[in-house]
């Protein structure tokens, strides 16, 4: 089977099989993974997301650095090959999407029944390969931990990256105020189209006085939830339009700056500080983590949420998928999909 192995780490924006590319060349000789237990499902990916964290995860950078060699990838959608004697839920042919630590950017991936869900009827696969990792961390961030509701302040840092559209979608769902910050005119426009109240180019305004200015004609006090993937100085700036009693969610540090956050100022206006590895869900929290799945679901199958996708990307072409991530030319989720040819919304 295809499948793009890590055999060392590095850039992952080179191309598989060259001299300083991390990869192996994708040659199609890979050994197809057996079923390692009887509860055990075998997928056919149709495609799979690619995450900031597999960016960092292929250098050497993310939290958790598997052991050499090993196949990278996270969220993924597809249908059933094969399933051990003991699975019930599901049969060859049942489309499903799941989520693992790592292996997904392969024609073939194995998982227990139980870290799969059913796609539902309708719901296109690539669509699902995208939602798990990142509409799962926004959902479990704003829903689960700071407990968003109707008529509360939401400010997205990043918000046109594919967590960050997933949190303006579901801050409007819960019927929050959204103000979202991006670079460039073009991603702008689109946060307006999925219903962001209010947008700011980060490159060319200041946070401050535009969020100001916005929640001042609102009559409005300040931001009660920030969601945070970027760091850096941009949560610096965003820190000081906090409302008391805020919650501060730290989704991950995309600027590569990680923020420092005065405990005595968190104390004095009694904000609540989130930190949201959403992967770790699946060990310590996975009932919590199945729920939010379903329900993120359920909107999908109703129209209230929708998976942008901004660039596809056949496996050999990895390399390209990594680079429009690196240079942030991305709007919304950049995928890998199995059987079909590049293509590019920018």
């Amino acid at each position: 089977m295809d499948a793009l192995v890590v055999r060392r780490l590095g850039d992952p924006t080179l191309a598989p099989g060259g001299e300083d590319s991390p990869f192996a060349p994708v040659t199609g000789d890979h050994p197809a993974p057996a079923l390692a237990s009887p509860t055990s499902v075998r997928v056919r990916v149709a495609a799979t997301s690619l995450n900031f964290a597999t960016y960092l995860q292929v250098q050497g950078k993310y939290q958790e650095r598997p052991t050499l060699p090993f196949v990278p990838g996270s969220d993924y959608a597809g249908v059933v090959d094969a399933v051990g004697p003991a699975v019930r839920r599901f049969r060859p042919g049942d489309r499903v999407c799941g989520l693992a630590p790592v292996g997904s950017f392969a024609d073939l991936i194995v998982a227990d029944e139980k870290q799969l869900f059913s796609v539902p009827d309708g719901c296109d696969l690539v669509a699902a390969g995208a939602l798990p990792v990142a509409f799962g961390t926004s959902h479990l961030a704003l829903v689960h931990r700071a407990q968003l509701k109707a008529g509360q302040v939401l400010l997205v840092l990043g918000a046109a990256g594919g967590v960050g559209a997933s949190a303006v979608q579901i801050g409007k769902v819960c019927g929050a105020v959204v103000i979202a910050v991006a670079r460039g005119t073009e991603k702008l426009q689109y946060l307006k189209t999925i219903g962001a109240d209010h947008v700011i180019d980060s490159s060319k305004e200041s946070i401050m006085e535009s969020a100001k200015s916005f929640l001042k004609a609102r009559g409005l006090k300040g931001v009660d939830v920030l969601y945070d993937p970027v760091g850096g100085k941009l949560t610096q700036d965003s820190l000081k339009l906090l409302n008391w009693g805020a919650h501060i969610l730290i989704i991950g540090f995309a600027s590569g700056d990680v923020p420092i956050i005065r405990a005595n100022i968190a104390l004095v206006k009694n904000w609540t500080i989130h930190g949201l590895y959403w992967g770790s869900y699946l060990t310590h929290r996975p009932p919590v983590l199945i729920d939010s799945l379903n329900e993120l679901f359920s909107w999908l199958s109703k129209g209230l949420i929708k998976v942008q996708i901004s660039h596809t990307y056949r496996l050999p072409e990895a390399h390209l998928a990594f680079a429009a991530l690196r240079d942030r030319k991305a709007v919304g989720k950049v995928m890998i999909v199995m059987d079909s040819p590049v293509k590019s919304r920018l």
